[in-house]
């Protein structure tokens, strides 16, 4: 299944690809937020594309537990610029991580080729459509509030994925370009975070490429009992499991290191690449 997205052409299946984490907000989780300064994600995004970034993710809002909302003209002030001066420049699709339909238009307008929506569709249904009418794919995340799940853990998020999925689809998106991601961190526990890591691979049964975020979250920080500077190590042992359980995509900050440790795991998970 090949997915055409930016210009650049994405083959699921063949290799792990790597997304790139910008964070153009002053209170990002993992300490990597750049604030307004437009010139430093850019710097940052250019960086990541040098060291073997495929695709790159710009943020303007964080999304950690207890984080300050802000309004839509303000997250569209922190990543309107940064998005357009990366399409211009980084050779690589951009993202834009958001789950409001107006921030994602600006940034589409910009040159976004990926909308990444952290709520599944369900804030904003209508970003499907926005992202159908101007050819990107869609990253479409489970979340919900609170850890509580009725039955199976891995059973309630492939229902929401595929339901999210199918939602992207009737709108226009090509099945290729609708990408799922279980949602690490997001109305999770920690153990439960690990159940979804240990059980990856189920979600290749909705036919759709899969994303996975572990980057430096806490889940890796209560196990080993480190503050967010220091998981490097955790990140790489999770990024590894996720390409040998079948992750198509993996979204980190430390773009380098991540990059070596997904061509060490897809080697071992495909003999010959």
């Amino acid at each position: 299944m090949i997915a055409e997205i930016g210009g650049r052409h994405f083959e699921w299946g063949s290799r792990t690809y790597v997304m790139g984490i910008v964070n153009v907000t002053p209170d990002s989780f993992s300490g990597d937020g750049l604030g307004d300064d437009v010139e430093a994600g850019v710097a940052q995004g250019m960086r990541m594309v040098s060291e073997g970034a495929d695709m790159l993710d710009v943020g303007g809002e964080s999304t950690r537990p207890g984080h300050v909302a802000i309004t839509v003209a303000e997250e569209i002030s922190r990543t309107e610029a940064a998005v357009r001066r990366l399409a211009e420049h980084a050779g690589v699709p951009v993202s834009i991580d958001t789950y409001k339909e107006d921030v994602a238009r600006a940034a589409v307008a910009a040159g976004a080729t990926i909308v990444n929506d952290v709520w599944g569709l369900t804030r904003s249904p209508a970003m499907a459509g926005l992202a159908a009418s101007h050819g990107c794919a869609m990253v479409l995340m489970h979340n919900q509030d609170g850890t509580e799940y009725a039955v199976d853990l891995m059973h309630e998020i492939k229902r929401f994925l595929a339901a999210a999925a199918a939602r992207a689809v009737s709108a226009g998106v090509p099945k290729e370009k609708v990408i799922v991601d279980p949602g690490i961190g997001f109305g999770k526990t920690a153990d439960q975070n690990w159940e979804v890591m240990r059980r990856l691979d189920e979600l290749k049964e909705l036919g759709h490429p899969i994303l996975i975020g572990t980057s430096r979250k806490s889940f890796i920080g209560k196990l080993l009992d480190l503050p967010v500077t220091d998981r490097l190590e955790g990140t790489a042992a999770t990024v590894v499991a996720a390409v040998l359980r079948g992750a198509d995509i993996v979204r980190v900050h430390d773009v380098l290191t991540m990059t070596r440790a997904v061509r060490v795991a897809d080697r071992m998970r495909r003999p010959g690449h």
